[in-house]
């Protein structure tokens, strides 16, 4: 089911979206990240493609970090039928060779080349980035026309999409990966610096999917995060 663009301010909108339309643009595809300040798994980012004329989008659809995970579950699917879209990762051990913000960028660049090779004309859209930084077109081998827009996550349908793909799809993996290491409580903490935890890395010591770089481990085994 779909809302009218024009719904309850707390939501977004198509507001921006709609006003690039009427500039000349063909696509806005909306860009987020989830995971940038775990201390183990993945970063994720997200993207989603709205063509011009959409008016519409998925009835529920929030910014991810507003949504339960019961409701990011029963939108996903919804988010998925309304438009193109896909989520790139960049794992730990990247993250700690060359940083989050490069990462971030090089995540972002595999989602766009998955998009594209669906069919999506990316090079003639425009990238709507979530925040005050470009952390993308450094990354890229050919310049995009990328906005950046402060609160484009909880103001832009086709941002909010994206930031539901990015947690969905992330959370999958780390409850994947809290079968294998259930010491840390991933499935509740999503890799995150919760209680539980820093318990579990003070107690059993750092796995591969943890960010190496950004823990400190002490010589009584308590661990925090590297200042």
């Amino acid at each position: 089911m779909a809302v009218a663009a024009a719904a309850v301010a707390k939501d977004p909108t198509l507001v921006v979206e709609q006003e690039y339309f009427a500039a000349g643009a063909e696509i806005v595809i909306g860009v987020d990240e989830v995971g940038r300040g775990a201390i183990a798994g993945p970063v994720a980012v997200g993207v989603h493609a709205v063509v011009a004329g959409t008016d519409a989008f998925p009835e529920g659809l929030r910014d991810s970090k507003l949504l339960s995970e019961k409701r990011r579950d029963g939108v996903a699917p919804l988010v998925h039928a309304w438009g193109s879209g896909a989520v790139g990762f960049a794992s730990a051990e990247e993250i700690d060779a060359h940083g989050i913000t490069t990462m971030l960028g090089q995540a972002a660049r595999r989602a766009l080349l998955e998009l594209r090779a669906a069919g999506v004309p990316v090079e003639r859209s425009v990238i709507l980035l979530d925040g005050a930084h470009d952390w993308l077109s450094t990354v890229l081998r050919a310049p995009l026309d990328v906005r950046t827009r402060v609160g484009a996550d909880r103001a832009c349908a086709s941002v909010a999409a994206a930031s539901v793909r990015a947690k969905v799809a992330r959370d999958a993996l780390m409850r994947e990966a809290d079968e294998a290491h259930p010491e840390y409580a991933w499935a509740s903490n999503k890799g995150y610096g919760a209680k539980a935890h820093f318990a579990g890395i003070a107690a059993h010591g750092l796995t591969e999917l943890h960010r190496h770089t950004w823990i400190k481990l002490s010589a009584v085994g308590s661990a925090s995060l590297e200042a």
